[in-house]
Order: structure tokens, then sequence, then C-alpha cells
């Protein structure tokens, strides 16, 4: 067995090219889920000027700051804001974690649009948006989403997509712009790493970690939406 298998480095040419061979392979396979997310989406992609009108928005969960919108969150909302405000959706769809009694993603993105100007009404809420594959499986199977935009920043819409395609959903992404700092530049890291598992869910399709009834709230939402662009 040569010596790096056991844990040293190795000490002759060919245990260094078998070493350097190993690792290329495995840089390679950790990064071919993230390439199939970039060929696989990309025709997809716009901004909130030119994206394709969708019955539904669906915005995720980015974290709270002391119980508000952390600000990429708080971006990710502007964006849905102008989007309805735009008719270019008609209805929203928050989508995040509330599964702690003091951290309610959902009530505070709901608020956040409230303030903004978009009708409490045309908002639904999806408390168990615990990860990305969740809120796009729940969006499709519990709320009855087939056509959607995502909301979320560039790092991430990608999985979105890929994901929210896999569920069902025909969906566009609206990647939000970001200064490009230490948040933007973690993000993007740590997507090399949920692409993999987001390749995993997209080929066996979990059921969300909490499934539950079908709901009708998207349905309440685009009824009479022929309203939805009086502001």
């Amino acid at each position: 067995m040569p010596g790096w298998v056991r844990g040293r480095l190795p000490r002759t040419r060919r245990g260094w090219r078998r070493l350097v061979q190993g690792c290329v392979l495995v840089c390679v396979l950790a990064l071919l889920p993230a390439t199939w997310l970039r060929l696989t989406t990309d025709d997809r992609i716009h901004t909130v000027a030119d994206v394709p009108s969708a019955p539904v928005g669906v915005v995720f969960g980015a974290g709270l700051w002391n119980g508000e919108p952390s600000p990429y969150l708080a971006h990710r909302l502007d964006a849905a804001v102008r989007l309805y405000k735009d008719g270019r959706v008609h209805a929203l769809l928050v989508t995040g974690d509330n599964s702690r009694h003091d951290y309610d993603e959902p009530d505070a993105m709901r608020a956040y649009l409230v303030e903004r100007g978009v009708p409490d009404r045309r908002i639904v809420s999806d408390f168990a948006g615990f990860d990305t594959w969740d809120s796009c499986s729940r969006a499709r199977r519990v709320f009855g989403v087939h056509k959607a935009v995502l909301v979320s920043q560039g790092f991430h819409v990608r999985r979105a997509l890929a994901l929210c395609g896999a569920a069902g959903i025909d969906a566009y992404g609206v990647a939000v712009d970001e200064p490009h700092d230490t948040t933007w530049y973690f993000g993007g890291t740590r997507e090399v790493v949920a692409a993999g598992k987001a390749a995993l869910d997209a080929a066996f399709e979990p059921d969300p970690h909490f499934l539950g009834p079908r709901e009708r709230g998207i349905e309440r939402a685009l009824a009479g939406r022929g309203d939805s662009g009086s502001h």
C-alpha cells in the first residue's frame, strides 16, 4: 500500500502521480453538480425588468436579524415587491423556517411586503420551507404552484431553479444583485457543496421534512387577480 494511503506523503514519483490524480478526480466529481446547475439553468435567469410573467412569485428565506429580514432577504423582498407592482406576478409565496417559537421567517417576510404596498391577501406563507428542496416540493405538492418566478441571489437561484424544475414547476429566476462581499463569497462557496445535495434531491425526489395537507392559499390569493395592478 502506498505510504500516502496510510496517511504519509508519497516517497516516489509514482506515488505523487497517484496522489495528484486522486486530487484531480475528487475536484472534478465535486464540481460536476455545480456544472449541471449552470448548464441547465442559464437560459432561465433574468432580471426583474425582463423576467417572463407567472401567476406566482416564490421568495426564499435568507435569515432574520433581530426578527427582521436580513439585508440579503430584504433585497429579495424588494425585488418581489417590484415584480408584483409591475404585474409580472399576481401572488407571492414566502417560504422559510419557522421551526422555533422565536424564529419566524415567513411572518417577517409578509410584514415587510405589506409595509411596502403588497396587499396581505396576495401573500401566502409556507412555514415549513426548511431548505430549498422542501420549499420547491411543497410549493408544488401543497400549494399547487405550476408556474412561478423564483427570487433569490445569483449564487442560490440556479439551485432553486433546478429543484423547482425537478418538483414539477415551470420556473424562471430573478437573480438579485448584491455586492461581492464576504457574505457573497461564502454563499458561493457553500453552493458548491449544496449542489451535490441538490443533485441527489432532483434524482430521488424525497418527501419534504413536513408535507402536510393540500392548502388552497394560492388559489385564494389569485382569485380576482385582475385588480392586482391598481396601486
